[in-house]
């Protein structure tokens, strides 16, 4: 399981997932400011990372105050907070844990915590909260093992694995477990334009694994999947609105239509954190568009011209009819996912 995040004493610690797999280097937090850089910069990545990431901002944020006081304290608080939230728009998981932190805090704050008490309080739900996200992708994983077949081709669109989370992943969960149940497995990895999580990132994870991997372009996996070769698709999410259609990388659209077209099952693997039943459908998720030498630019070799336009939004969404399961720590949601969530 690789070290996607963890406290170094007081500090935070991240892999940088802009330098892999070119070079394993580790990021030290040592404020909240550096926390909401790394999440804002994808220093740190995926939703449910990102989740774990705030929350461990907002304890080291806590922990870094000079407030005497219960009221200045509250009012850092706040303010880390609305810091930390404004980072990225589409995750969900960012706002959830957020809430979680707040709701902590203000349980403490009506107990008449003093504020070590209250800064002991936020490290342990951070903690918490880290440590819930590992045993849900490991649910996850046993759950979705069983949706695989013995001998199994899969698809894989961005980066779902380890690094998108506290520790083993979710659409990469799934895989890890279905190898580990003794299922013959053979990933296909999209390498995901334009930041190419896929091939910087899933193809990496698999290869230290072990797990036979092959990347292909973006436009690719139509053909294959015409040629037969897929037996299934898993991909993981940021946000899931309560009718079951799902927010994730840019290009996942495209997979699940393909999918659909070629009679191949199009599974999404998330924690129930991903889920939100606040938001009634896809059009209402925001899309996050970021900057332009994303798609101008791979690394410092740029390959548009000056004074072309460029779109970057960073995600699409998926309507739920092209989705066949969703597999979540609480089970394996099947449609009509607008009831069958609520249940």
């Amino acid at each position: 399981m690789l070290p996607t995040i963890a406290w170094q004493d007081s500090d935070i610690v991240m892999i940088d997932q802009r330098k892999l797999p070119g070079a394993e280097v580790y990021v030290t937090c040592r404020s909240v400011n550096d926390v909401a850089k790394a999440i804002k910069t994808m220093i740190i990545r995926g939703a449910p990372a990102i989740g774990v990431c705030a929350a461990m901002g907002l304890a080291l944020g806590a922990q870094r105050s000079k407030a005497t006081g219960t009221k200045q304290f509250t009012t850092e608080f706040q303010r880390n907070s609305d810091l930390l939230a404004a980072t990225r728009p589409t995750a969900v998981n960012l706002f959830w844990a957020i809430e979680r932190m707040k709701q902590s805090f203000a349980d403490g704050a009506l107990a008449g915590e003093s504020v070590e008490q209250l800064k002991a309080r936020l490290r342990l739900e951070a903690d918490r909260i880290h440590d819930d996200d590992v045993a849900s992708c490991r649910a996850i994983g046993a759950l979705g093992a069983t949706l695989v077949p013995a001998e199994a081709c899969i698809l894989t669109h961005c980066n779902a694995g380890a690094l998108a989370t506290a520790g083993y992943g979710t659409a990469l969960g799934v895989i890890r477990g279905a190898v580990e149940a003794g299922r013959k497995v053979r990933v296909l990895a999209d390498e995901t334009r334009p930041f190419l999580q896929g091939a910087r990132l899933t193809a990496w994870e698999l290869v230290k694994d072990g797990i036979d991997t092959t990347v292909i372009t973006d436009n690719m996996a139509g053909a294959i999947m015409r040629a037969g070769d897929i037996d299934l698709v898993v991909v993981g999410a940021d946000r899931i609105a309560a009718n079951g259609d799902t927010a994730n990388k840019i290009g996942t659209y495209t997979v699940a239509v393909l999918a659909k077209e070629h009679g191949i099952p199009f599974y999404v693997a998330a924690p129930w954190s991903t889920i939100d039943l606040a938001t009634p459908d896809g059009d209402a998720i925001p899309i996050e568009e970021r900057a332009a030498r994303e798609v101008t630019h791979v690394g410092s070799v740029q390959l548009a011209p000056e004074g072309a336009h460029v779109r970057n939004p960073s995600f699409d969404v998926t309507p739920s009819k092209y989705i066949t399961a969703i597999i979540t720590e609480r089970g394996i949601v099947q449609p009509p996912f607008l009831e069958n969530l609520r249940a």
